[in-house]
């Protein structure tokens, strides 16, 4: 499960999504992409869990990146507990998405693998996604 290794403080406030992304919203390393279309926090497991997806339907071809990681702590009180008495304990790391943001990039395999690849990694995630073409890629002229 992704996770930071070390934060400089164990508990965060939930701050407020809104605006559109402004890094990390164009094609860096891979030909395809995923893009969110929506705000959400996405859980570690909930990326690994679409990762092992792409990963398995490419059978090892090709590369992936994982253009987001969860580095902010959420916290739960336990059942039964009473309101006040302070913050809950962590429980585990979101990465904060907005509208815009790439999630995952594959590059080395063909159109079709690489947007059914990233058609099943959207089914594990709660946002809606949108499949993005690198602008100067070339349909016609697949060397694969």
């Amino acid at each position: 499960m992704l996770q930071p290794k070390k934060t400089k403080f164990r508990r965060q406030q939930k701050g407020r999504l809104k605006g559109f992304a402004q890094r990390g919203n164009q094609l860096a390393f891979g030909s395809f992409g995923i893009k969110s279309l929506q705000y959400k926090w996405i859980t570690g497991r909930q990326i690994e869990a679409a990762r092992i997806a792409v990963t398995r339907h490419m059978q090892r071809q090709g590369q992936v990146w994982v253009r987001i990681f969860p580095d902010k702590p959420i916290t739960r009180k336990p059942a039964d507990v009473r309101m006040g008495k302070g913050k809950g304990n962590p429980e585990g790391f979101v990465a904060p998405v907005s509208p815009g943001r790439l999630i995952f990039e594959i590059e080395g395999v063909s159109f079709d693998v690489a947007k059914e690849a990233l058609r099943l990694a959207a089914q594990k995630l709660p946002v809606t996604t949108k499949f993005v073409v690198r602008r100067d890629y070339d349909m016609q002229n697949q060397n694969l």
